[in-house]
């Protein structure tokens, strides 16, 4: 394979105040290179994990070992239920969709993610690790996430594909919703309320693929990051965006207390 450099996400995380750590998905043959590792036990959603990334951990996910059916299903295309008992579920149980055929023809509609390896690495992104990264997430608050949208248009043509999506699924599938993982494309993610209750209430997700994560490294003091309306957002939020959103989070690399 040959050598790929990674974009420096530096300047973007001090302009935007993005302390949380940068989350690589990878699809890697080796496991090695992005340790310490974490491995999910049934029924563990990919998300309860969040704390574990902040300490530097990577999940290790596997078909032998992926977590709930959704990430079963959403990373592995291993159906634990049979399809009627599925939509049955999502719509009947939890009232996703208004109707059974609705969600059928949406369950139709939605290709699952292939792995080409045998290992889905889901942690803090690495530089020896991006040969291998599919997507990469920002945890971010309202106001980062609002930055992070300017900055995913801030290239894009009108005859572009939409620099940003927000599509239907569970929170695992909404770290790998592109078509085309070589369009330059973000999509808003952890949405899905039954993975939130892992998260702090005020971050969300902004998942990009490895093109528009260089288009945003390449923000210059010619783009808003440098103008004054991202400056008067930081002085009515008190100077800092994450004030808020890292009071109840452990520092990166710092084990959570207990």
């Amino acid at each position: 394979m040959r050598k790929e450099t990674q974009p420096d996400p530096a300047i973007l995380r001090k302009k935007l105040d993005i302390k949380l750590p940068l989350i690589g998905f990878y699809d890697a043959p080796d496991p090695a290179i992005f340790k310490p590792l974490v491995t999910p036990k049934k029924n563990d959603c990919i998300f309860s994990f969040y704390t574990n990334w902040l300490r530097g951990e990577t999940l290790h996910s596997t078909r032998e070992s992926y977590g709930c059916g959704g990430a079963g299903s959403g990373l592995w295309r291993i159906q634990a239920r049979s399809r009627k008992e599925f939509i049955k579920f999502l719509v009947d149980d939890e009232g996703l969709k208004v109707s059974g055929k609705l969600m059928e023809r949406f369950i139709d509609s939605t290709t699952s993610y292939r792995a080409e390896n045998a290992n889905i690495f889901i942690g803090p992104l690495k530089e020896e690790g991006w040969p291998y990264v599919k997507t990469i997430t920002f945890l971010v608050n309202p106001d980062q996430l609002s930055a992070l949208m300017i900055g995913a248009q801030y290239h894009s043509a009108p005859e572009d594909p939409p620099p940003v999506i927000a599509p239907f699924g569970s929170g695992c599938r909404e770290l790998i919703p592109f078509k085309d993982f070589n369009v330059p494309q973000a999509s808003i993610g952890a949405t899905d309320m039954a993975m939130r209750q892992h998260l702090p209430p005020d971050i969300l997700a902004f998942t990009v693929t490895k093109p528009m994560l260089s288009r945003l490294c390449k923000l210059d003091e010619r783009s808003f990051l440098y103008k004054p309306f991202l400056q008067r957002l930081k002085e009515a939020r008190g100077a800092t965006l994450f004030r808020d959103t890292i009071s109840n989070s452990p520092p990166f690399g710092v084990p959570p207390k207990t």
